[in-house]
C-alpha cells in the first residue's frame, strides 16, 4: 500500500516484483482520461491491418502502471519524478499479464535522490518496457 518512506530507508538494491493484468477496463479509463485515442489502441480494424494483428494498450499506460508499481510498493509516495527514460520494446495487447521488476540502482543522499530501473515482462517472458527514472525527494523527513 501507499507508505511514506523517507531517502534514508531506501537503498541500492532495494527490489520489488509484481504482476498485473492489462484490461480492456485499464486500456478505457487510459484512453478517455488522456485522449490518446490511437488507432492501433481502439479501433480492431485497423489495428488487425498492423504488424501486430490486433489493438495493443498503450505503452504510456504500461508505463505508468510501473511508476505505480514502484511507489505503491518500493519507494512510497514522497519522492517526485524528475527524469523518467522508458524503452517500448514488446507489445502489450489486453489480456497480458505483466511482470514488473523494479529496482533502485543508485542513491545519492546529498542530492537527496534515488535513481531506479525497471524490467517488465509479458507471460512468455518477452520483455515490453524498460526503465531508467529519477526521485527527488523532500529535505525535511516526512512523518506518517
Amino acid at each position: 500500500m501507499y507508505d511514506i518512506r523517507n531517502i534514508d530507508e531506501l537503498e541500492v538494491g532495494d527490489r520489488v516484483t509484481v504482476s498485473k493484468t492489462v484490461t480492456e477496463a485499464d486500456g478505457a479509463m487510459y484512453i478517455a482520461a488522456t485522449g490518446d485515442f490511437g488507432p492501433v489502441h481502439v479501433d480492431e480494424g485497423y489495428a488487425s491491418t498492423t504488424r501486430f494483428g490486433e489493438r495493443l494498450a498503450p505503452g504510456i499506460l504500461v508505463a505508468g502502471i510501473c511508476t505505480s508499481v514502484l511507489t505503491a510498493e518500493l519507494v512510497g509516495t514522497v519522492g517526485v519524478s524528475i527524469r523518467d527514460s522508458f524503452w517500448f520494446t514488446g507489445a502489450v495487447r489486453y489480456g497480458d499479464t505483466i511482470t514488473f521488476d523494479i529496482w533502485i540502482s543508485g542513491k545519492d543522499e546529498e542530492n537527496r535522490t534515488v535513481d531506479w530501473q525497471a524490467s517488465a515482462k509479458n507471460e512468455e517472458g518477452v520483455e515490453v518496457l524498460k526503465a531508467d527514472a529519477t526521485l527527488k525527494f523532500p529535505r525535511k523527513r516526512v512523518i506518517a
